[in-house]
């Protein structure tokens, strides 16, 4: 079987339009896709894990009602190691593995921030 020069540029072009259009997809997923949390409804009191982040990242809190939200943090970066939710005034140092609990009585509706003590990891109080 005869290869021509013609016939493997068509293959090699193929293939590299096939890689790029699949990195693209991968790429529009990962960083836009991807941020689309679920939601995990809270009673009187939820568990959240800090480890990386925080597990879950979005919680969903009952107006007017008092919920407390249990932090424990496993991950030892000192980034994590303070939590802020500014909307409530708190900022509470987060000991490594020990619960440290915080309680919130939302008076309105709205979406609040949970986020590290340098900015950098976000979590989200949905408020309804």
């Amino acid at each position: 079987m005869t290869c021509y020069r013609g016939d493997l540029m068509a293959i090699d072009k193929i293939l590299v339009i096939l890689f790029s259009l699949m990195s693209t997809g991968f790429v529009y997923w990962f960083f836009l896709m991807k941020n689309s949390k679920d939601v995990v409804a809270a009673g009187k009191s939820i568990n959240i894990i800090v480890d990386g982040g925080y597990q879950p990242e979005t919680i969903s809190i009952a107006l007017g009602s008092t919920t407390t939200l249990t932090f424990l943090r496993r991950d030892p970066s000192s980034c994590l190691e303070e939590v802020v939710l500014p909307d409530f005034k708190i900022r509470k140092f987060l000991p490594l593995n020990k619960k440290v609990n915080i309680s919130i009585s939302p008076k309105k509706a709205g979406e609040y921030e949970i986020v590290c003590g340098m900015n950098m990891f976000h979590g989200k109080i949905l408020v309804k």
